[in-house]
C-alpha cells in the first residue's frame, strides 16, 4: 500500500488546500532520519486500520489521526504525540468539521502509551494499527527493531538498551496488547516478539 492524495482527500475534500496539507505530511513522513517511522510505517498502519475499521466509531477520525500520529517525529524529543497532534489541530483547521477534528487529535495523544479505555472504540482501533508490527513474523520483527535501533543512533548502546528495555517492559504490562476482536489473536505472537527481544537486551547488559 501506498499513500495517495486520494486516499487523504476521502477523509477531507478534494481542494488546492488538502492537497498542499497532504504533501506537507507526505514531506514529513519522508524525512532522511526516518527508519520505521516512515512512509511504510504509515501505510502499513492505514491499512490495519481500515481492516479493523468495522470496529470504530469514527473510522474517519481514526484514519485522520493514523496520517498525523507520528508526523513529528523527533527520537530527541519526549513529545512527539502531543507536537504531532497540535500538528493535526493545525494543518486540519477547515478540512473537516470541529468535533472530528478534536477527536483526531486526542486519538494521536494516545498513541503515547497505547492504553485506551474498555469504551474507546477508535482508539482501540488505532492503537491496534500502530502495535500491529509486534505480532509480526520473527524476522519482520527483528527487522522492526533494527530500524527502530537506527533511529536513535545518537543514544550510544548502554542507554538505548536501558531506554529499550523500559519500553518493552511497558508494554508487557499492559493488560491487552490489542483491543478490538479482530486484532485480539495477535496476542501470543506480539507478546512472544517483546519477551525475546527483552530477554536478549537484558543479555547484553549482563554480559556488559
Amino acid at each position: 500500500m501506498t499513500v495517495q492524495f486520494e486516499d487523504f482527500a476521502a477523509l477531507t475534500e478534494d481542494s488546492p488546500t488538502a492537497r498542499t496539507e497532504w504533501a506537507a505530511l507526505v514531506d514529513a513522513w519522508g524525512e532522511p532520519h526516518r527508519r520505521y517511522h516512515d512512509l511504510a510505517h504509515l501505510a502499513a498502519v492505514l491499512g490495519v486500520a481500515g481492516e479493523l475499521a468495522g470496529h470504530a466509531a469514527d473510522p474517519t477520525a481514526v484514519a485522520l489521526a493514523a496520517w498525523y500520529h507520528d508526523v513529528v517525529y523527533d527520537p530527541t524529543a519526549t513529545d512527539n504525540e502531543e507536537v504531532s497532534a497540535q500538528r493535526a489541530l493545525a494543518g486540519l483547521r477547515g478540512l473537516v468539521p470541529d468535533e472530528r477534528l478534536a477527536e483526531v487529535a486526542r486519538l494521536v495523544r494516545l498513541t503515547a502509551g497505547h492504553d485506551p479505555g474498555d469504551d474507546d472504540a477508535d482508539g482501540a482501533v488505532l492503537c491496534d494499527a500502530d502495535l500491529a508490527v509486534l505480532a509480526a513474523p520473527p524476522q519482520a520483527y527483528a527487522g522492526y527493531a533494527s530500524a527502530v535501533r537506527e533511529e536513535y543512533g545518537h543514544l550510544d548502546d548502554a542507554t538505548f538498551t536501558a531506554g529499550r528495555i523500559a519500553v518493552l517492559e511497558s508494554l508487557l504490562d499492559l493488560p491487552r496488547l490489542y483491543r478490538t476482536p479482530t486484532a485480539q489473536p495477535w496476542e501470543p505472537a506480539a507478546r512472544a516478539n517483546l519477551a525475546a527481544e527483552l530477554q536478549l537486551l537484558r543479555a547484553r547488559v549482563d554480559s556488559a
